[in-house]
């Protein structure tokens, strides 16, 4: 076999016929075969139908999705089923996200399993381990710059830690999320060695160039990432040859043309699906495929890639589901979401004018977001978050600001003065990240406490904290909380001390585990019994309100520029809802009974059960928030 047919069927003919030569066939791996292969066919010729051992590495795919399956332990082939009987189990209203660093948390993967009873007591149902796997010493980028996909960091443990972490965590009701960094590797990886020495086979799995000619052509329609670790998209190798790197230096992007490494990295999904792990956080997705003359961002060929990819888990890991990382436009963001790509997506958007709306105590951006770009398509789910381990970008797009009549650049350079520069009326202690003195233009950095308020001794800091995870909690998908923020954790300026991290200032939201805090939780004199209090009662309220599942809802508007407004209607009872309002604003509002008229005029508090009588309108706070059922008139 040379080259793609034109004839699928017969090309799909062959592929099966030399599995079941080879280590037969059983009739689940033959219906999944039978089922994707074709739709596989299809991607690779469309990405690499002009190769001559495009369908050679199309036959090696499917064989080792085929092994992998055979490999598959029973425990996760029971998954399998499950998964397959229940397959929007993700979109489920109990579902409970929480994300941290193994070493800063818990020191190590047998600690991480030590914490198993807290993760239960908070009501976790996912569990996302940032990048752990042998990375280089020092600046790693946070783990981001991946050594092996297969040998977990031994600081951190073994590989077989990991699978038996994966299985504690199973029966805990708790489904592994790790991050798989695909677009490229770092300079250490065994494939980058090999690239680099010419080996055969290896030579084109990065892309190397003698000299400047070609990376000057490209960098004309290119942006720099990380313009304080090196200018353009890429490095010069010691030997004067230049190779893509779209990050740090030492992170060399992956040549997805060439159909030899989609093979390979697609074993090593398979190998992490038969670790146990469940969902795999799509690293960088908008980077993956490049072609001269474009951005090299969200190219038609990187959502074929995933697609593809997609379709192989299908066929060796059917219960596996993909989470994109797009940190882009919003118009790019919503093109990585469908069942058949990332089932899963962060939802940086609301993230970031959440925060907005506390800066500007004004909800129009977050209103309109959730009006205009909330919706997904069915079986897909957003990861809904307050912050992240990683930097707020303010990603919201120009044009719909303009729709308010906000300027865009204008916008942003007010939101990074206000969160890091002090100004008048700011709560907030973040930090800049990657500022650009020249234009003014910041990334902000904080965890979520120090971004509120708390930190500042602001009185409504703590309130600031509870409102942004009453939001996240309450618009749909998986609400994921960064584990010690459920108790106030705050900036850490310690990064500073370390040579690794001092150059990295999202090094200042990533504390190690507040044990102190964490020894609080229950003490409601403090900060952190506060917090932990109020965040439960609403995790505990989101489990037992079957509206909260899914994506649905239904904007409501309310003529109060500081308060937002949205209803979750219920599966089967369109009638049946919750109305969510949010008050961003320092000040109290009423949302009067004729702004409620579309209502029966009975309702309750969805939190405390309390009767409400609609026609007393309702009473919001400053920085406070309602969850009220209400019964929908038309």
């Amino acid at each position: 076999m040379t080259m793609l047919d034109t004839d699928a069927a017969a090309d799909a003919a062959r592929i099966l016929a030399d599995l079941e030569a080879a280590h037969g066939v059983d009739a689940d791996l033959r219906r999944r075969v039978e089922a994707h292969l074709p739709r596989l066919h299809g991607l690779f010729r469309s990405l690499y139908g002009d190769r001559p051992d495009a369908l050679e590495q199309l036959a090696a795919v499917v064989a080792e999705a085929a092994a992998s399956w055979r490999s598959r332990p029973i425990e996760l082939r029971a998954r399998d089923r499950q998964r397959e009987e229940e397959p929007d189990w993700f979109e489920s209203e109990r579902m409970l996200g929480g994300v941290c660093y193994v070493d800063r948390y818990a020191g190590t993967l047998a600690g991480i399993r030590e914490q198993i009873p807290y993760f239960r007591e908070l009501g976790l149902t996912y569990l996302h381990l940032m990048p752990l796997f042998e990375c280089p010493k020092g600046n790693s980028d946070g783990g981001y710059a991946v050594s092996s996909y297969r040998s977990v960091d031994p600081a951190l443990g073994s590989m077989e830690d990991l699978t038996a972490l994966a299985a504690e965590l199973r029966v805990a009701g708790i489904s592994l999320v790790v991050d798989f960094i695909f677009n490229h590797t770092s300079d250490e990886h065994e494939w980058a060695r090999k690239a680099i020495a010419g080996e055969p086979g290896y030579e084109d799995f990065y892309l190397i160039f003698p000299d400047r000619t070609m990376p000057d052509e490209y960098e004309k329609t290119t942006r720099e990432i990380f313009p304080d670790d090196h200018p353009g998209s890429f490095v010069q190798l010691p030997d004067g040859r230049w190779i893509w790197a779209t990050f740090h230096s030492f992170q060399w992007d992956l040549n997805y043309a060439n159909p030899a490494v989609f093979r390979a990295m697609a074993g090593e999904m398979l190998f992490l699906a038969n670790q146990g792990v469940e969902i795999l956080r799509m690293d960088a997705v908008a980077f993956i495929w490049k072609r001269l003359g474009t951005p090299c961002e969200s190219l038609p060929e990187a959502h074929l890639l995933l697609q593809a990819f997609n379709a192989v888990l299908r066929i060796g890991a059917p219960s596996v589901l993909f989470k994109s990382e797009a940190i882009v436009h919003p118009d790019e963001v919503i093109q990585y979401v469908s069942p058949d790509e990332c089932q899963l997506s962060y939802n940086p958007l609301q993230m970031a004018l959440t925060w907005e709306s506390l800066a500007t105590r004004d909800t129009g951006l977050l209103q309109q977001a959730l009006d205009t770009r909330h919706a997904l398509p069915e079986g897909t789910a957003w990861v809904n978050y307050v912050r992240s381990h990683d930097d707020i970008g303010w990603t919201f797009s120009d044009e719909d600001a303009a729709d308010l009549g906000i300027d865009g650049f204008a916008h942003r350079r007010f939101l990074n003065a206000f969160y890091v520069k002090g100004l008048q009326g700011s709560f907030a202690r973040g930090v800049a990240f990657q500022e650009n003195l020249k234009t003014g233009d910041a990334r902000v950095t904080g965890t979520t406490a120090s971004l509120a308020g708390v930190e500042a001794g602001d009185r409504g800091g703590e309130d600031r904290v509870v409102l942004a995870h009453a939001i996240a909690l309450s618009t749909g998908g998986i609400p994921l909380l960064y584990l010690g923020d459920e108790v106030g954790q705050l900036n850490d300026h310690g990064y500073l001390d370390d040579p690794s991290e001092a150059g990295d200032s999202r090094w200042v939201n990533r504390p190690r585990r507040p044990t102190a805090l964490y020894d609080q939780r229950h003490d409601g004199s403090t900060v952190a019994g506060r917090l932990y209090a109020r965040l439960t009662t609403l995790i505990t309220t989101r489990k037992a309100t079957p509206e909260f599942g899914g994506n649905a809802l239904i904007p409501f508007h309310v003529p109060h520029a500081s308060v937002i407004g949205y209803q979750r209607p219920a599966a089967g009872e369109p009638l049946k809802r919750v109305l969510v309002l949010a008050n961003v604003g320092d000040e109290p509002a009423i949302v009067h009974a004729d702004t409620l008229s579309g209502f029966e005029r009975h309702a309750a508090d969805a939190i405390t059960g309390a009767d409400i009588d609609l026609d007393d309108g309702i009473l919001l706070g400053a920085h406070k928030f309602a969850w009220v059922r209400v019964s929908a008139l038309w």
